[in-house]
């Protein structure tokens, strides 16, 4: 599953990126396979085990992360 950042929130580093999706920050669900696409999540309500890719730096980086 992809997310991008929701509320025009972008980030320059992994870091960032990182910090802000363990404080469960909303993000964007970015996959058109899903019946969610378009609509905001966050980690919390993400299943464990899932594994999402975060897009971020106006979308040309991408980071995996899985959550435990």
């Amino acid at each position: 599953m992809t997310l991008t950042p929701a509320y025009g929130r972008d980030y320059k580093s992994q870091k960032a990126v990182e910090e802000d999706f363990n404080s469960d920050k909303d993000f964007i669900i970015n996959d058109i396979m899903s019946p969610w696409n378009g609509k905001p999540c966050n980690k919390s309500s993400l299943g464990i085990g899932e594994t999402v890719q975060i897009r971020y730096s106006n979308l040309r980086k991408i980071m995996v992360i899985k959550i435990k």
